[in-house]
């Protein structure tokens, strides 16, 4: 076939394609068929506001019987694969149809072939179809989206990035593990869309007003979304998959153990921390891997660096501390066992038939390792078995890094060759873990450490943020990767508070309190071991401040708990974005360290040296300062003085936050009594994200009425009044 052109021009046989009548056409999918009915197009209303829109060979789309392999590739990437909307299909003229869910509609037309996103008749989104047929030997098409941007139009989402959120003038490749790409792109004009698929995808936003998509597939999947960026989140996790509810302990404090230390030095700065009232939870011990196969048998083993991982156990329940570790999915190179999994075919097999060899990494201590196949189901069967042995000797959480650069010549058991094991093996190995730990109970528990970016990455807890410089650019591209990842469907990124490799020169005591107090207002974050970095380094004062702001963050667990339930439900992340919250506020957007705190807290953290910080309050709602109480008025700026004590926190009006006893691990808390305040900002409209189902508000006559408040302290906002009334709590305008 000829170079890139429109699809119209290449798929259809007739000069107007769409004044062919569609050969099915439901309340929920229409089709055409295409090129002698080779070919089709299909489109579905596949949820509310979600078009689904897939063109190809009617063999890709309709496989006679689907094989074992094109169903787990096809579980990677949905968890819901049937069209669960509805939609009215109109021919407003020849070669012009309207696809209508709502307000929502899809416009799609020919010559050329384009489609439009519409919301009340209004065009919100614009692209062009292009595809270059597979040629001889080859079973893949080049497909092509050209999407036309507004003038100043940002993009938001597509993977991980410590610089500005929104994507313009970015060139990304999924199968470039440095992009840190994923593959959801939204506009706050209201439009989304992804490409379903595990081949590799280039998100080209280097012209201005454009934005290419190219990918190389059998056909065309995609889904292209209709609404707010909260609702494009929901309907994106929805489809692709969302994390389950972990227990508290992952949501204390962690220490990330240095490099080189000992164990015994570790659970001696614990006991140091908890000896000065500070609070801490779990311990990441470094690199290299802590347990991994045996050199002539394929049973796991301790590091020799632990000299007894038992009694390592026990001095850390004694502690109320929960361990972590590195595991790496490969058997060391040179050893008996690693030529009986080769002879067995258990390892990946290069294009000569022996076993692929990774070069090193920090988990395998630098040395080459051949790599478990875990399409093969009794290794995958095996890897599961010896970290459920794991686990239960007291391994808590495993971390593991699974994105090799394969060769395309590596093919797996399963056929998938290197090109593809690229993105799916971290998938393949995060499972695996997932199903070896509390992941499979009900709620799920389990949590498993990476910094892996993977379609269908959103589906596991717990995402490591990035190794950034000890400096107040390094405190910002932190902030901006969580936010970034929050943008891409990620429920759930960590901090780390410093970076134990680096210099460490730069980390003042004012930038460690500022840096840590955005910790404690975010989903999680961990000490660095490093003794330049534990609080230790720094002087009485600065200690004290740290303390401080650890009682903070475990008052907020309950309410940080909340929000990461309400993820599992709504797929929106433990911290939001301005573009995301407020997408109609454009003055918002600039404010790009500005973030939500789920949905009650507006967090502003002091970005620079010095105590003012400059505060946008985004239009729409009123918001409460929590230091002081005052009331400000919603699309306002703000210079506010703050100390090393305090950070701008604001309430948002009609909200309110239940906070818990101050603790030093979460071994402390009173599972029936995990609250113990309730602060209130203006007149309650909205059901706490924390214990939804034990309060209620209700509002009847001017007035509040809340239940399930019962013994808990009350600090309503200044000009109401409370009077309790049995199990019942009223609210009211104070007269």
């Amino acid at each position: 076939m000829s170079p890139t052109t429109d699809l119209a021009d290449l798929i259809f046989e007739t000069e107007a394609p769409f004044d062919v009548a569609p050969v099915l056409l439901t309340s929920s999918c229409i089709e055409w068929a295409l090129r002698a009915d080779t070919w089709c197009l299909r489109i579905q209303a596949h949820a509310p506001g979600v078009f689904r829109l897939r063109c190809g060979p009617r063999h890709w789309l309709d496989p006679a019987k689907p094989g074992a392999t094109a169903r787990r590739q096809s579980d990677m990437l949905l968890v819901r694969h049937e069209a669960v909307g509805e939609m009215q299909a109109q021919e407003q003229r020849p070669g012009l149809w309207h696809l209508t869910q709502g307000a929502a509609c899809l416009e799609i037309s020919s010559a050329p072939m384009a489609l439009r996103l519409l919301v009340a008749g209004e065009p919100v989104a614009q692209v062009r179809l292009g595809v270059q047929g597979a040629t001889a030997g080859q079973d893949r098409s080049q497909w092509t989206l050209e999407w036309a941007l507004q003038e100043g139009e940002p993009l938001c989402g597509l993977g991980e990035t410590t610089h500005a959120l929104n994507r313009c003038g970015a060139h990304l490749h999924s199968d470039r593990a440095q992009d840190r790409a994923l593959p959801l792109a939204w506009s706050p004009r209201g439009w989304g869309m992804h490409c379903s698929t595990l081949q590799g995808v280039e998100h080209d936003l280097r012209a201005a007003g454009q934005y290419r998509v190219c990918t190389s597939d059998t056909g065309l999947d995609l889904f292209l979304y209709v609404g707010e960026p909260a609702e494009i989140l929901n309907q994106y996790t929805a489809l692709t998959g969302r994390a389950g509810q972990p227990s508290l302990w992952p949501m204390g404090v962690w220490l990330d153990q240095a490099s080189g230390q000992s164990v015994q030095h570790s659970l001696e700065q614990v006991r140091s921390l908890r000896a000065q009232g500070l609070a801490l939870d779990a311990l990441l011990l470094a690199d290299p891997a802590i347990v991994g196969f045996q050199a002539d048998k394929p049973v796991f083993e301790w590091s020799a660096r632990i000299p007894d991982w038992r009694a390592l156990v026990e001095a850390a329940d004694a502690l109320d501390l929960h361990l972590a570790g590195t595991c790496f999915p490969g058997v060391l190179q040179g050893t008996a066992l690693f030529d009986e999994f080769e002879d067995h075919g258990w390892l990946l097999p290069d294009d000569q038939g022996n076993a692929w060899i990774c070069p090193g990494t920090d988990a395998s201590g630098g040395r080459p390792f051949g790599v478990l196949d875990l399409t093969h189901k009794d290794v995958a069967r095996l890897w599961i078995e010896r970290h459920q042995q794991a686990e239960q000797d007291g391994l808590r959480a495993p971390a593991c890094e699974a994105r090799f650069d394969f060769p395309d010549s590596v093919e797996a058991r399963s056929r998938e060759s290197g090109a593809l094991l690229r993105t799916v093996y971290p998938q393949l190995a995060r499972r695996t873990l997932f199903d070896a730990v509390p992941g499979t109970r009900t709620p799920q528990e389990g949590i498993i450490l990476s910094r892996d970016l993977f379609p269908g990455v959103q589906r596991f807890a717990w995402q490591l943020g990035p190794q950034v410089e000890n400096s107040w650019q390094g405190y910002a591209d932190s902030l901006r990767a969580a936010l970034a990842t929050g943008n891409s469907g990620v429920a759930v990124q960590t901090h780390r508070l410093g970076n134990a490799t680096g210099p460490t020169a730069g980390m003042s005591a004012e930038l460690y309190l500022r840096w840590l107090a955005m910790c404690v207002f975010s989903a999680n974050f961990s000490f660095q071991g490093h003794p330049d970095l534990m609080p230790d380094a720094f002087d009485d004062d600065t200690r004290a401040l740290v303390r401080h702001w650890l009682q903070w963050r475990y008052r907020l667990l309950p309410y940080v708990a909340g929000i990461v339930d309400d993820a599992v439900r709504t797929g929106l992340p433990v911290q939001r974005s301005m573009v995301q919250s407020y997408p109609h506020d454009p003055e918002a957007h600039v404010h790009d360290t500005q973030y939500l705190l789920g949905p009650a807290l507006l967090v502003a953290p002091v970005m620079q040296p010095g105590t003012r910080a400059e505060i946008y309050l985004p239009k729409g709602d009123a918001w409460w300062d929590l230091s002081t109480g005052w009331r400000y008025e919603g699309g306002t700026r703000w210079s506010l003085d703050c100390g090393p004590d305090s950070l701008p926190v604001f309430g948002r009006e009609g909200h309110m936050l239940c906070l818990g006893p101050t603790l030093q691990h979460t071994g402390e808390i009173n599972s029936a009594r995990i609250l113990e305040e309730v602060w209130m900002f203006g007149m309650p409209e909205h059901n706490p994200v924390v214990m939804r189902n034990k309060i209620r508000v209700m509002q009847m006559q001017g007035s509040s009425y809340i239940k399930g408040l019962e013994g808990l302290r009350i600090l309503p906002s200044e000009g109401l009044e409370v009077k309790r009334r049995g199990a019942e709590v009223r609210i009211s305008r104070a007269r």
